[in-house]
């Protein structure tokens, strides 16, 4: 698919260029038009270059004149039909139908492809990171989510994605988690213990680490054997690792989740080198026992050894760091963590740029922070007794309340148990994912169930019903897959009502909306878009027929076939835009 936008912008860079040759970073400003009245498209570059020349040459000229000198200089071109000056100097650019049709066609005959990217850049992407031996909670689900779709976004676009998941799985609390396991089955390495929940098994240990002394001396000496990896007690550490990783699969399984793990002790032996790598090049200072490195512009320094030698999240971060530059090469590095880490993040990435990993003007690395979930009550979502909201429960329940939700609307007298099993899991977890994306991550977002599910408005719901409302326009002509793909070569899609043409439009907003997110990694822009492809739909639905029959009998007169093309493209990118959001519409619903 061509960015249009895209291909605009090198219009009148060109336009502009050969108009004042002699400015050096012209602004290029492209947008779509607000308004129909306005053209389809919006450049508005005047203003800016009547600043600049205001500034730089101190000459007065107007934007209206400098837009007529850019409009003399447009270059022959596929896509734009005519173009109009309006108001102080904006230029409206109409694009051509034939330009749209055809692109339109091609959409419909090759699928969604994207638009090339260059040189096939390397993305590591570390999200979910959830610690072993707690359970995941709601906390957990944002990261999840939000990391999953830019995975999806990231491969689309053709790049070469590692998708890493950060776990807490080395430190001193397998200390206590050791000792426990060691009382309560002494023979845990001939026999596999049953620890059905882990959770309380945690909490036992953590109450007699609070309580017994003698328990906490075992801890301590635990934690030392471990880090010495002594093998049996490696073994013990793998078992409770275990346990909590098939926990974990049990929630990446429902959300369709996809991660490589590689957890906090993968980069315990790195962590000598680091502090090494930062003493050799002078960036360490000693502070009461610690080894301290202060990164300019920032107030609190990384503590990078304790004083009883151990290390610390700053070291593991760190060494996370480095491994990813230098070892795995990544080109763009992204951290979908929440909001509260930002300044440690920050702090740790200034540091690798001090002591040269890497180069922020060739090497992308990004903390795509988030805000907490909420309760009904605009408090951090929690559970009646104050816990965090335990993150299988609440899929559970949102199973749960998909089923009521599908028999109120008495679906299942219409859908067999399969359709109607696969159904519920669409709307369930597509309206759990949906929620979140659709609001801008850096915010904090109300968790509302009754919102999440209601089929009217920005939801899942809404969407995931007009989308199985599309598929089945054709099917209910009895036009098949195979009928669409012929027309699709043979049949010129005609643009002549307004509906016709908004919604063409739409439909080829979708190269650039998926480009602003891979610049600044807000997907809720995506959401927005579906859901405004959604409504524009139905416009389009409500005034142009697509199928005609008469009155008294209810039989097919006449099909109209460009218009179930029209069909098709847009059911085409609402999957494509579904699958980047990680949501599996169903045929029937």
């Amino acid at each position: 698919m061509i960015n249009i936008n895209s291909r605009l912008q090198e219009i009148f860079g060109t336009a502009i260029q050969a108009a004042y040759p002699e400015l050096e970073n012209p602004p290029l400003v492209v947008t779509p038009s607000q308004q129909p009245k306005f053209g389809d498209y919006q450049c508005n570059s005047a203003m800016g270059i009547t600043q600049i020349l205001l500034k730089t040459r101190e000459q007065k000229v107007s934007p209206r004149e400098i837009a007529e000198k850019i409009t003399k200089h447009i270059p022959a071109n596929e896509c734009i039909e005519k173009v109009e000056i309006a108001g102080p100097g904006f230029i409206n650019v109409h694009l051509r139908k034939d330009f749209v049709s055809k692109q339109l066609s091609s959409l419909l005959m090759n699928g969604v492809q994207p638009p090339a990217i260059g040189k096939r850049k390397r993305v590591i992407l570390d999200f979910s990171s959830p610690n072993i031996a707690k359970e995941m909670h709601v906390g957990h689900l944002r990261s999840t989510i939000i990391g999953e779709s830019m995975c999806r976004l990231f491969e689309f676009a053709g790049y070469d994605v590692l998708r890493l998941n950060h776990l807490g799985d080395w430190g001193t609390q397998f200390g206590m988690l050791i000792a426990h396991l060691q009382d309560k089955f002494p023979d845990y390495l001939t026999v596999s213990p049953p620890i059905g929940d882990l959770q309380a098994f945690y909490k036992e240990s953590k109450r007699r680490f609070d309580t017994e002394e003698e328990f906490k001396k075992r801890a301590y000496q635990c934690v030392v054997l471990l880090q010495s990896k002594d093998p049996d007690f490696i073994k013990a550490w793998e078992l409770i690792c275990d346990v909590s990783r098939k926990e974990f699969q049990k929630i990446y399984n429902c959300l369709d989740v996809t991660l490589t793990e590689r957890g906090e002790s993968f980069y315990q032996d790195m962590m000598k080198d680091i502090v090494k790598e930062f003493e050799d090049k002078g960036f360490v200072q000693v502070d009461d026992g610690r080894k301290v490195v202060f990164v300019p512009g920032f107030s609190v320094p990384l503590t990078i050894m304790k004083s009883d030698g151990g290390y610390t999240y700053d070291t593991s971060d760190l060494a996370a760091l480095r491994h990813r530059l230098l070892e795995e090469k990544g080109d763009i590095l992204i951290y979908v963590v929440d909001s509260g880490q930002s300044v440690h993040l920050q702090t740790v990435f200034a540091a690798g740029q001090m002591i040269g990993w890497y180069d922020p003007k060739v090497t992308r690395i990004t903390h795509a922070a988030f805000g907490v979930v909420l309760g009904e009550d605009k408090k951090k979502f929690k559970t009646r007794s104050g816990d965090a909201v335990r993150l299988m429960d609440l899929l559970e329940e949102g199973l749960k309340r998909a089923m009521d939700k599908l028999k109120d609307k008495e679906r299942d007298k219409v859908l067999t148990p399969e359709e109607l099993k696969a159904a519920q899991m669409s709307v369930a977890f597509g309206c759990i994912k949906y929620a979140d994306l659709s609001h801008n991550r850096l915010n904090d977002y109300v968790f509302s169930f009754d919102k999440m599910l209601d089929d009217r408005g920005n939801t899942a719901a809404y969407l995931l019903y007009a989308f199985t409302r599309i598929r089945a326009i054709a099917r209910l002509a009895s036009i098949d897959e195979e009928m669409l793909r012929k027309a699709a070569r043979e049949e010129a899609l005609v643009l002549d009502h307004e509906k016709e043409w908004k919604l063409g439009k739409c439909i080829l907003r979708f190269p650039e909306i998926l480009q602003k997110i891979l610049d600044d990694l807000l997907l809720h822009t995506l959401c927005d878009y579906l859901y405004e492809l959604a409504t524009t739909f139905t416009e389009f639905y409500d005034n142009c027929y697509c199928v005609e029959k008469d009155r008294q009998s209810g039989q097919i007169v006449k099909v109209n076939m460009w218009r179930l093309l029209l069909c098709e493209a847009t059911a085409t990118i609402m999957a494509k835009g579904f699958d980047i959001l990680g949501i599996k519409p169903v045929e029937r619903m």
